[in-house]
């Protein structure tokens, strides 16, 4: 499994220059037995770079989370069940997010080319329709909350 953790970094240790931290192996279930390779990465940053999976394990991507968030994204997290309350990842943050800032993105990812689509895929998990109807469906099952303004 080690090996698995050598050839990830081999084929995505360049871009820990843009934010990129490879974190190792952990263990998610411990009665299935199914590993994982965690990493995080700041909020803006190109998914589409990394997988979703590598040589049979999921990759789990973590976003590090700093006082110098956007301000679509700042949520009370100090509040007691306060992701009951609010999805920070909405995908309304990121389009509010991108509307306010997409020249800089552009530019912080190097970009400048980038469409505003391209934008929202490379900041929201690599696939920005899919997070988006992925939320819905979360939001009508009840298991996330409703986007509301801050």
């Amino acid at each position: 499994m080690f090996e698995i953790l050598k050839s990830f970094e081999s084929k995505y240790g360049h871009l820990k220059k843009k934010g990129l931290t490879i974190e190792g192996l952990a263990m998610i279930d411990p009665k299935k037995k199914k590993h994982v390779i965690k990493i995080s990465r700041p909020l803006v940053f190109d998914n589409r770079l990394l997988p979703k999976r590598f040589e049979g394990l999921d990759v789990k991507t973590n976003i590090k989370l700093n006082n110098d968030m956007p301000k679509e994204f700042n949520v009370d997290r100090t509040q007691p069940d306060w992701h009951k309350k609010q999805y920070i990842w909405a995908p309304e943050r990121f389009e509010k997010y991108v509307d306010r800032c997409e020249k800089e993105i552009k530019d912080q990812l190097n970009a400048p080319q980038m469409s505003k689509q391209e934008v929202l895929d490379a900041l929201c998990f690599g696939n920005f329709e899919e997070h988006k109807q992925k939320s819905l469906q979360l939001i009508k099952e009840g298991k996330l909350p409703a986007y509301r303004e801050n």
